[in-house]
Order: C-alpha cells, then structure tokens, then sequence
C-alpha cells in the first residue's frame, strides 16, 4: 500500500552558532548591549531582621545580620505594566538551614532602562506582594505560625502568569508547582511530578531523592494562551545515563495537573544548567544555559531557541530524543559601542567594550519587541562578587539584541514523493546547505551541496515506515547559519 504523508513546516528564526568565550574579538560578537540598569546590592524592604544564620561577617563588604530584608536574588521576572516588572527572589540565602528568616515575596521593581545621558540606569523597588498560606494548602509544617512563607519552606525559581491573572511558581524543594493569587495568598495544595523528589523533600521518609539539590522547576513558560507551561528541570535526573539531559513537562495551568507530554533538552556541558525558558510561540521557546562560575571563571552564558515538536515528544523512558536547539546570543560577548556599560575604577569586570554578563546566576529572560531580550541576574546577595572582588554583585538588567547571521532562508516547501521527500529552498546569498530526515534519534537519509541564492531543491530518501519524522536544513556561510525544520507523518 502506498503511504499517505501529512507535512507540516517552520522556519527557524535566523540564528548565529558560534561558540565563543569571554574574550571573544568584535568581529566575534553574538549580540549587542543595548540598555543596563542596576539595582544596588544595599537595597532592601520593610520586615524583619534576616540573615541571622549566615554566620560572621562582614562578608563582601556587608555585616550581617541585616536589620531588615534584602531585595536581591531575582530568580524570575514578568512583566507588571508599562517600565515596571515583577521580580521573583528565591530562596533567600542560598541553604535551606540559612533561610529561616528570610520572607518569600514578589517585588515590583522599576528599572531606569533609558536613562537621561545614556549610559547605566538605576532602578527602584515600588512595592511587594508578601507570600503565604493562611488557608492551610501548604500540607507540610512552616515556619512562621502566622503562615508566611519563607526560604526555609520553599525555594521559588521561576514564575509565570496564567490567563486569569494568577502566579505560578516553580520550586526546587520538592520540587513543586505552586499557585498563588494576585495578593499572594497561596491556593491550592503543591503540585508535585510523579517520582521527582529533591533531598529537602518532606516526603521522602527515608528513601532516596532522585534530584540533586538545586536542580527543581528553575524554568518555566507559560503558552501564549496562558492555559498551560512548559517546566524544566535545572539539572538532570540522578539516575539518568545521560547527564545532559533535561527534561521539559507540560503542565495544564487550569486543572493545576501536569499532562503526561514531556520532552528532553540536551545541554551542552553535564554540569550546565537550565536558567530560564520563556515562550515565542505555541511550541518555540528562548532558553537560557549557563554554568555555575562568576567574573573570570566564568565561560557559558547563553540563550537558545528551541521547538518543541510532536515529532520530538518523549514516549518512553528509554527515548533518546532531544529537541533542536539554535543558539541566540552569547551573554559573555556583547557588543557595546555606545558605552552602556563602563568601568567605575579600576578592578571592575566585563564592562566596557566589549560588555560580558559574568555574573554567576544569570536567570531570568523575557522576550522584548524587535527581537530584543531583557536578563536579569540572581546576585546571591551578599556572597556573589563577579564585578568586583570584595564587593557585592547588585541585580543587574539588560537588554539585549542578537546580532542577526549573514546567511537567511526565507522559504522552504516540502514535497513528499512515493520514494524521495523533495526540499525546495530559497537563500537570500550563497551558502553551504545540509539537509537529513531522521526520527527518534536515527538519521535516515542525508544531503549536502554549495549553492546558489535563489530558489533551488534537495532530495532526500522517503521513510518506507509509519511513523513521525523530522526534517532538517541547514545554510551555513562563515561562522554563521540559519535553519529550516519540517516535521512529516507516514501513515498506512
């Protein structure tokens, strides 16, 4: 019988694939720096003492205690209206055991993106929503008696806003999906993954975690529509053969249950971490990978687009499949002409031309217009000195524009035949293409030629079984590249 195709097709957005470290030359650059402002280290909120387990100080300039709450540690932002921004801290000190006294809140920060002159702007803290339980959702036993949250309860990392205005929060603790309202108040019992449990747990009762501390719900992204998310985890499974992967589950933001459909993203370091995800689209997503390192140790700091297809989804617990992913932008090459970003004196790191975002905890993201990214930084408050040593990192903005590759395709259709699939292409300049049709892992067929721009065609092999595929062209000119998928059903 002859087999009956269904294609479908999108273009990816036009990408540069360079690997690059933090000193790359200009020519090298991945993206500009287009607007800074920073949130000082010192800054802090109405409550009451914190840091009281910290241990002796004065650490990175700072004594500690502190007679009220630091505002530091953004972990994820949203948009609140127009120049202001929601800010989400985590856990407060970094260890559980340190953060008793640490308030979990939700900061209204305004920062000076465009400020008079140019150059860096500051920012400012215009409110906090305060995090809680006072109806009893929370299963486990707090802290406070008056039910406030804290960074000993819960270590929020990430934030997403459903369509009925509601805030979910990722956490790494249990790790948890957690649903608050616009006023904070927490209302719903934890939504928990099914045999994913972190060392702080409360469940575990003796037995194993199968997640490494730190390594929860760090990403999440909501949909367009606001009707569900897709969560990542930070790190990778314990007993996972492959230590690079990261799972991605989609979650269902008006039943509050996580669907079952999930998909596994491939960093490219075992020890790299999943920072951020935020959606472009139904199924594209910008992700943020970064390690672990800050000022002159560190040397990955990038942004991704990925797609989340159905011919990538995961069906079992063996599927060896990973999502494509095409990298953006390095954050530790930045153009900066204009002079955003200055040295203050001497000692300072990464400013100047060109701007490098070396600080450790590089995780928030937000797709701005015209293609521009907003990131933000978790400073670690007070430990973290990536800028300067012996002083503590602020929380820093950016606004970012990734340079645009000098190779483009505009336009591909797919042609399916009874025994060869026929990709026509078109290239606004000459470039090196490569093709393939594969699923699950498995390359079927391959093609490759240096051509013309203009219009023109590559064949490949037609799978001869029922099933998903994905197909793939590359154009490739220098250090830069574009790239086209397609995804195709055989059926019986």
């Amino acid at each position: 019988m002859r087999p009956r195709w269904r294609a479908g097709l999108w273009l990816g957005a036009a990408v540069a694939t360079l690997a690059l470290g933090a000193g790359a030359s200009a020519a090298e650059l991945t993206g500009r720096l287009e607007a800074r402002a920073v949130l000082p280290a010192d800054t802090t909120a109405p409550g009451p003492e914190s840091g009281a387990a910290l241990g002796p100080g004065p650490i990175n300039g700072f004594a500690v205690p502190f007679a009220t709450q630091p505002v530091q540690g953004f972990s994820g932002i949203l948009r609140a209206g127009p120049g202001v921004w929601w800010a989400l801290p985590d856990n407060g000190y970094g260890l559980q055991e340190r953060s008793a006294d640490w308030l979990l809140r939700i900061y209204r920060v305004r920062p000076e993106l465009d400020p008079p002159g140019g150059g860096t702007g500051g920012a400012t803290v215009d409110g906090f929503v305060q995090l809680g339980d006072p109806d009893g959702k929370f299963p486990y036993p707090l802290v406070r008696p008056d039910r406030l949250l804290t960074g000993f309860d819960v270590d929020p990392e990430s934030i997403l806003e459903a369509r009925d205005g509601t805030f979910w929060i990722g956490d790494e603790f249990g790790p948890w999906m957690l649903h608050f309202d616009q006023s904070g108040r927490l209302l719903d019992a934890p939504v928990a993954l099914e045999g994913v449990r972190s060392p702080q747990n409360p469940t575990l009762a003796g037995e194993s975690p199968t997640l490494d501390r730190s390594k929860g719900f760090e990403a999440a992204a909501p949909s367009p529509t606001g009707s569900r998310a897709f969560v990542f985890l930070e790190g990778a499974l314990l007993a996972d053969r492959d230590q690079r992967r990261r799972y991605v589950y989609e979650l269902d933001l008006d039943s509050g249950r996580f669907t079952g459909r999930r998909w596994a993203y491939r960093t490219e370091d075992p020890a790299w971490l999943v920072a951020d995800a935020k959606a472009l689209d139904g199924r594209r997503l910008l992700v943020m990978e970064r390690d672990d390192f800050e000022g002159t140790g560190a040397v990955f700091k990038r942004v991704y687009e990925v797609e989340l297809s159905r011919a990538d989804e995961l069906d079992g617990p063996s599927d060896d499949e990973f999502v494509d992913k095409r990298e953006l932008v390095d954050l530790l090459a930045l153009r900066n002409r204009d002079g955003v970003a200055a040295p203050a004196e001497p000692g300072d790191r990464g400013l100047g031309d060109p701007f490098s975002f070396l600080l450790r905890s590089v995780e928030s993201i937000l797709p701005l217009d015209r293609g521009r990214l907003l990131v933000a930084n978790d400073n670690n408050f007070p430990f973290d000195a990536g800028r300067h040593d012996g002083r503590a990192d602020g929380n820093e903005w950016i606004v970012v524009r990734p340079t645009e590759p000098r190779v483009k395709i505009t336009d591909v259709r797919l042609r399916p035949m009874r025994e060869r699939v026929e990709l026509a292409y078109e290239l606004e300049r000459d470039a090196h293409l490569e093709a393939e049709i594969g699923r699950r892992g498995h390359t079927l067929d391959r093609a490759a030629r240096d051509a013309r721009a203009g219009d023109g065609e590559l064949d490949l092999r037609a799978p001869g079984k029922p099933g998903q595929y994905k197909l793939r062209l590359e154009a490739r000119l220098g250090d830069t590249a574009d790239t086209a998928r397609a995804g195709l059903v055989v059926r019986r």
